[in-house]
């Protein structure tokens, strides 16, 4: 089933590309998204409409019948049925964007959030028309599941390929979702107030919600705060948690970025989850010289990596746990006092874990990233950190993106738990089952073995348990690579002499051959006249 859901996605996106013609990703993407949100909001009115008028003390046109029951109410012009009915009319974008407007009249929480960008010459109206039936259609392929659900996952497919179609503007509001799962699944936000300062389109939100619905906890547990600069891309974000039904009320947009305008100054959040722009330069640093925010060292002016850190560290409750995402520079750079920066947050002994990521994850750049696993008043593992080399995991989804496998990010994330259930011991036992699977993938199929031993055991090439005293003699460097060292090969059992013979016999073969081909060439120069 999940398979074929992957594949009705990757239709209904590439018949929805078709229509776009010769309108920008970046542009389209507003129009194909907000078309999907009115549908589900359109939905989810429809679907509490019947029930109320089935009812006979209910008034299904009554407003406060709607928010009692924490859905959007949807004005009679607005409703999909309604626009179906003026599809293939030249005044279709005027309707739509009249009906987004009515929408958020009716609904404050969707003020200035909803596109109105359906009556723009540039749009072809037919082509319009169009993509509203290819959007209909969605609810003739939802068997086993509620329209809704389904187009909560058309939603969050979308946001991913627009993000792909991008390029590098893409990956300022798209974090991969294997990415953002391995993140949510090592620090488990359950219960408590999750943040995330950079949030882009929401997408560590919906993960994260979705990981308390899979283990069985209850959604209103968690309460979300996050911040965008970009109105756009927090327009997406407020969408994106809607289909979702999460309250997105302390998601906030300013034009001037986290740095400077904090919109939340007394939060201490339970959990973070970031992904802020990597070596972000011109950040402010000069305004913010003597902010309280700077407790292990100011961050460069040309580089925000230790400013987004600190910024997180600085909003993370006593017992709070963080993952973050930042370049490799972040593991290893000494410019500007960042190598400072850097040992005092070690030495304050807030690292955890760092997770080596391969190139080609993410859609804005090619180069590797890190994943900072950072723990307030740890009860396990003082003094230590775990390092795991992930560089070479993962598969080739497509000619130029890398993805990790579902059995990749299990692997990654066991070991984590695994080592974090041992209290500053490591007991002698069977490796994990699954380590030979680390490694490169082929192109085709995710591969990879879960682990299921029980206890943890550093492996060579993948994993190392280090203490304070072994980053001090690292000088405080944080590459993972020089601590789990190089992967043993396997031995495969032929005797050396044996290999040598082989190849002593297949260099002599080699140079006989070469030796033929000289005389080959020699004789047919002569038959033209040329001697060598």
């Amino acid at each position: 089933m999940a398979d074929e859901t992957g594949k009705f996605e990757a239709s209904l996106f590439k018949t929805a590309d078709k229509l776009r013609k010769n309108i920008d990703a970046a542009e389209y993407k507003n129009v194909v998204l907000g078309l999907i949100f009115l549908k589900y909001i359109s939905d989810s009115f429809q679907e509490l409409y019947e029930r109320l008028e089935a009812d006979e003390y209910s008034d299904p046109e009554d407003r406060d019948e709607y928010i009692a029951e924490n859905c959007f109410f949807v004005p009679e012009q607005a409703r999909w049925k309604s626009l179906q009915a003026k599809a293939k009319l030249p005044e279709i974008g005027v309707a739509i964007d009249d009906a987004m407007s009515a929408i958020e009249k009716e609904n404050a929480e969707l003020k200035h959030v909803l596109p109105k960008v359906y009556a723009k010459p540039n749009l072809d109206k037919a082509s319009l028309g169009q993509l509203i039936d290819v959007i209909s259609d969605i609810e003739l392929k939802a068997q086993d599941e509620s329209s809704k659900d389904l187009l909560g996952r058309v939603y969050e497919y979308f946001l991913g390929e627009f993000a792909n179609a991008e390029g590098k503007k893409g990956g300022q509001f798209y974090t991969p979702k294997s990415i953002v799962k391995l993140m949510v699944e090592m620090i488990e936000p359950y219960k408590g107030r999750v943040y995330d300062p950079a949030c882009g389109s929401g997408g560590m939100f919906v993960m994260s919600e979705k990981f308390v619905q899979e283990h069985q906890g209850n959604i209103q547990d968690i309460t979300i705060y996050g911040q965008e600069s970009n109105q756009t891309t927090w327009k997406l974000s407020k969408m994106n948690l809607a289909i979702r039904n999460i309250n997105s009320q302390f998601v906030a947009w300013n034009t001037e970025g986290t740095f400077l305008k904090d919109m939340n100054p007394d939060l201490k959040a339970d959990y973070i989850l970031a992904n802020p722009p990597f070596n972000q330069s011109e950040w402010g640093q000069d305004i913010l010289q003597e902010d309280g925010r700077w407790k292990y060292g100011i961050p460069p002016a040309g580089n925000a990596n230790f400013g987004w850190m600190q910024h997180m560290l600085y909003h993370l409750a006593p017992k709070g746990v963080m993952a973050t995402v930042l370049a490799n520079g972040s593991l290893s750079s000494n410019t500007s006092g960042e190598g400072e920066i850097r040992k005092n947050i070690v030495l304050a002994d807030l690292v955890d874990c760092i997770v080596a990521l391969p190139k080609q994850l993410f859609y804005n750049t090619g180069i590797p990233a890190t994943i900072w696993i950072l723990r307030r008043g740890k009860e396990v593992r003082r003094g230590e950190t775990l390092f795991i080399d992930a560089s070479e995991m993962g598969f080739m989804k497509d000619r130029v993106h890398r993805e990790f496998s579902d059995a990749d990010i299990h692997h990654i994330v066991t070991t984590y738990h695994q080592w974090r259930q041992h209290n500053n011991a490591t007991p002698v036992g069977a490796p994990l089952v699954g380590a030979q699977s680390v490694g490169a993938r082929d192109e085709g199929q995710p591969q990879g073995i879960a682990p299921t031993a029980v206890g943890y055991e550093d492996i060579k090439g993948f994993c190392k348990s280090a203490t304070l005293t072994d980053i001090e003699k690292h000088s405080f460097v944080l590459t993972p690579g020089r601590y789990v060292g190089i992967e043993d090969e396997e031995d495969d059992g032929i005797p050396f002499e044996d290999k040598m013979k082989e190849l002593t016999t297949t260099l002599a073969a080699q140079m006989q051959k070469e030796k033929e081909l000289d005389e080959q060439i020699k004789t047919q120069l002569a038959k033209i006249g040329f001697e060598l």
